[in-house]
């Protein structure tokens, strides 16, 4: 008996389930979910190459280089990169006295080794970067009550991560008539600012790179336009999510060529064994 009643009762919450979801997919079917400005606005990002895409791509230092100084002068003011330390860039071709002279640049919490009390000193090689803010609430009190992310791994993060930073950075622009036309109420709040590869559409970041020459790089480089700038400081972070990607190409393709040849290798062996043998 309670047999039979366990299976009736399994076979009304399988019922049950069935019936939900079939009704579930004819409301999706038939009355699709009314329109909305970010489904209508919102874009994918950028087709954009860098030197480390692809199974044999490499990173460029000296555009590396550019995009930490992009970081640097501009970013830097508002996102962290608390998994970076100073003594990583030594990756990106610095010497140890310029990553010293830049380490020394930063201002690092520390303490006071008479009175034990916290303080700030300059950076060293052994550090990693510190937070622009102090806490989370002076943070948003600077950035209209938004906490700006880190971006260490921001480019690991995001779908489409290094073409998303650089269509972020490259894509600030007026609100188009024709949302407003669609959608009077989605009209950008008053401190937020329009960009069609963000989420909502709407965030709370001013366009970080205002114009040409914002950044002044050295001889042999680039001009430094803001196409260039978002590309460069975009690398920088594919960087910094992996800054052991060309290693670990190098590994990928020293074991593959090893797999093909013990492949062959043991088909080789194989048909040698088993030469004139009927299987």
């Amino acid at each position: 008996m309670a047999r039979i009643l366990s299976i009736l009762v399994g076979l009304f919450f399988t019922v049950a389930l069935a019936w939900s979801f079939g009704l579930g997919f004819y409301t999706w079917a038939t009355d699709p979910a009314a329109p909305t400005a970010e489904h209508e606005f919102h874009l994918h990002p950028k087709e954009v190459a860098f030197a480390s895409d692809g199974a044999f791509g490499k990173f460029d230092k000296q555009q590396l280089q550019r995009g930490f100084q992009v970081y640097k002068e501009v970013c830097s003011a508002c996102h962290s990169l608390n998994h970076v330390a100073f003594r990583d860039l030594a990756q990106l071709g610095y010497s140890e006295g310029q990553v010293k002279a830049i380490a020394a640049g930063f201002q690092v919490p520390g303490t006071d080794p008479n009175t034990g009390e916290a303080n700030l000193r300059p950076g060293m090689p052994t550090d990693y970067f510190p937070k622009p803010f102090a806490n989370d609430v002076a943070a948003r009190a600077a950035n209209n009550n938004a906490v700006p992310p880190d971006l260490s791994l921001m480019t690991k993060a995001r779908h489409d991560g290094p073409a998303y930073v650089y269509s972020l950075l490259t894509g600030f622009q007026a609100q188009p008539a024709k949302l407003l036309k669609e959608f009077p109420d989605s009209k950008t709040p008053s401190g937020l600012h329009y960009n069609p590869y963000f989420a909502n559409l709407n965030l709370a970041m001013a366009p970080p790179l205002t114009g040409p020459g914002q950044v002044e790089y050295g001889p042999g480089n680039p001009k430094p336009t803001v196409d260039q700038m978002a590309k460069d400081v975009s690398a920088f972070l594919i960087w910094t999510a992996e800054p052991s990607l060309d290693k670990r190409k190098q590994t990928g393709l020293a074991v593959t060529l090893f797999l093909l040849f013990a492949t062959v290798l043991g088909y080789m062996s194989y048909r040698n064994i088993w030469a004139g043998k009927k299987h």
